[in-house]
């Protein structure tokens, strides 16, 4: 039988740290909003949530979404647009939290991933063994957080139910330092080639 499983995706700009450690609020992007989008549409995750407390951070994310809403836009780059249409605002985590619950009658289960984690509670198989496998979890659909900034704060750390393991770099001299946008390709890869794992 083939597993499968609701995918949620959070880019959270609030609350992230600073290279000081200091909590922040980051600003979004446009490279951020589109290539996320992309990544998103392509490997399956039903919604990418944009998640900042800022209205004027919304009415940025709003225009750019608008602009390839347009029909002339729609007709230069269909493909954007589709992509695009997988990303929805949220103040909070706990709203887009929320949205996920009253969309799938479930809590989502809470993944996060650092660059800076010491200690994981494991690889995208074993998340997805967890969330297919073990009965008390009910196959709670998967709420995949990424950090801008430097990070997530720990208190989001500390809140989730899984801490993913951090991709590691391959360089001698230990430079790692992916782009955000990067980082979420390589997870959501990560997790689909584990997914077809676990349907052997």
């Amino acid at each position: 039988m083939s597993k499968d499983f609701s995918f949620y995706v959070g880019l959270v700009h609030y609350p992230t740290v600073n290279k000081n450690g200091e909590e922040i609020i980051t600003s979004v992007t446009n490279l951020d909003i589109h290539d996320i989008a992309r990544s998103c549409r392509t490997f399956g995750v039903k919604k990418y949530f944009l998640i900042n407390p800022l209205e004027p951070q919304r009415e940025v994310a709003e225009r750019i979404l608008q602009h390839w809403r347009k029909d002339q836009s729609n007709q230069y780059n269909p493909d954007r647009c589709v992509a695009l249409q997988t990303v929805q605002w949220a103040y909070t985590i706990a709203e887009a939290r929320e949205i996920i619950e009253k969309e799938e009658q479930k809590a989502p289960l809470v993944a996060v991933t650092s660059a800076q984690f010491k200690e994981a509670d494991g690889d995208v198989k074993s998340l997805l063994t967890k969330i297919f496998f073990d009965n008390e979890l009910d196959n709670r659909p998967l709420f995949l957080l990424f950090g801008t900034g430097w990070g997530l704060s720990a208190s989001v750390v500390n809140e989730a139910d899984f801490r993913l393991v951090p991709i590691f770099s391959h360089n001698l001299d230990g430079y790692n330092h992916l782009s955000v946008r990067s980082a979420v390709a390589i997870y959501l890869e990560k997790i689909r080639a584990a997914q077809r794992q676990l349907d052997k």
